[in-house]
């Protein structure tokens, strides 16, 4: 009976914790959708932008997650090879936007850093 009332309870436990990583994977997909769509509404990207735009936003959140799973590697190693990519991705739009539209995002991507320095790190 004892054993039973342990596996139960310490299923419970993972079922939340598996509910829990769901959560806050779900409120990053939904904060990263509004950051895309503010990113092309805010620079006024054009259809041709928005296409470029879209495709490579597509192929590095598919890259990010790839390393985020990657259980070889270590916290650091992972947020190391995120920053890598950032840095590529960024180059790689600053291809197809115009010099106004590169300076509009550099400050927009400034001023959500700031945001995201002074949020407590529990939200």
């Amino acid at each position: 009976m004892k054993k039973t009332l342990l596996l139960l309870i310490a299923s419970a436990m993972v079922s939340t914790a598996t509910l829990a990583q769901l959560e806050q994977k779900k409120d990053y997909s939904k904060e990263r959708t509004e950051w895309e769509n503010k990113v092309k509404t805010e620079l006024k990207l054009s259809n041709d932008q928005i296409v470029k735009f879209d495709a490579l936003n597509k192929e590095y959140n598919e890259k990010i997650e790839l390393i985020a799973l990657d259980a070889n590697l270590s916290k650091e190693a992972q947020k190391e090879k995120k920053m890598a990519l950032k840095k590529e991705k960024e180059a790689k739009l600053n291809e197809f936007l115009t010099a106004e539209q590169q300076t509009k995002y550099k400050e927009m991507v400034e001023k959500k850093k700031k945001e995201m320095s002074s949020k407590p790190s529990g939200s």
